[in-house]
């Protein structure tokens, strides 16, 4: 068995070539919000501090801890979620991630756990009896979406932060958490867009979304989605907008409102299968542009002029 290393420069150096390379391959769909603050947190010494002491917990504790009660899914166990997670990594283009199905998440949801070397997605195992297969899809693309997007470790960073504060040194954690519940938000819509890439229609992403929002196949299945969606105006006003800031998922409404606006780009219309015109679908800079005023929770997102798909091309390079 190979030793473990909790060298944290080390784990650092590894991550930049890592980076590198995802610059060099990109995932062209990403929002930009989620890059621009990804990239600001390597600089925040709570974050870098609260970064180092979770790959510590992680590789001597944690991981063992947390994978011990889940089952793991193969092409001999459990082999369509098997199949739905390979489906979604080769329209990702990433390595098939391991995959866990566990009871200890408490809620009907999924997380990937880890670092940017070895993440592991677990989920929920009411999730697979409440979702259809291709909801599934859009939650394992959601997932897989973090791994593409070198979320991994600040995910699990924040997840402990939240239910084990004790393991950090105190003064890192509320400015840690702060920082990262900030980015978790960007970082949703960019994952969302994972998923509905995976399932490539957005009737699945939506309803899934749905569900994950009420924990309930009958009550999502009377949900009025244009209902839910006037929540947005609401969620806009008073309070219920500053509360948002202490969350690391945008209100539900928000969500579903940003991944609707993903699924009008040619980008997504050209990966779904069909074959767009040249002039079909608008451009990704017009979605990030509306998405930014969507997502903001103190207002002055601008919005920018469509460029029409062209523009695209430039920002894909």
């Amino acid at each position: 068995m190979p030793e473990l290393s909790f060298d944290f420069q080390e784990y650092i150096a590894a991550r930049k070539n890592a980076e590198g390379a995802f610059a060099r391959s990109g995932s062209a769909y990403a929002y930009p919000g989620d890059q621009k603050v990804l990239g600001a947190l390597g600089r925040a010494t709570p974050v870098t501090l609260a970064v180092e002491a979770t790959v510590r917990i992680w590789r001597s504790v944690a991981r063992n801890k947390l994978l011990g009660t889940a089952v793991k899914v193969t092409d001999k166990q459990f082999p369509e979620l098997y199949r739905r997670t390979v489906e979604c990594s080769s329209i990702l283009h990433i390595p098939v991630p391991d995959l866990y199905g566990g009871p200890e998440l408490g809620e009907l949801n999924a997380h990937t756990f880890g670092t940017n070397e070895d993440g592991y997605i677990v989920l929920n195992g009411a999730l697979v009896d409440h979702l259809s297969p291709e909801e599934l899809r859009f939650v394992i693309g959601h997932e897989c979406g973090h791994i593409q997007n070198n979320h991994v470790v600040y995910m699990t960073a924040l997840y402990y932060l939240m239910v084990s504060a004790n393991l950090f040194v105190r003064w890192i954690v509320k400015p840690a958490v702060l920082a990262l519940q900030a980015w978790s938000r960007r970082a949703e819509i960019t994952c969302d867009r994972a998923g509905l890439l995976s399932c490539g229609e957005l009737a699945p992403a939506q309803t899934a979304l749905a569900k994950l929002a009420l924990g309930s196949q009958k009550l999502a299945a009377g949900l009025n989605l244009e209902e839910y969606l006037k929540q947005l105006e609401e969620s806009q006003e008073g309070a219920s907008r500053i509360a948002e800031a202490a969350l690391d998922h945008p209100y539900l409404p928000k969500r579903l409102k940003a991944v609707r606006l993903f699924a009008e780009t040619h980008y997504f219309l050209k990966a779904s299968g069909k074959t767009p015109r040249e002039e079909e679908g608008r451009s990704l800079a017009w979605c990030d542009s509306r998405v930014k005023a969507l997502v903001s929770i103190f207002g002055g997102g601008k919005e920018e002029p469509d460029e029409g798909p062209a523009s695209d091309e430039r920002r894909s390079r």
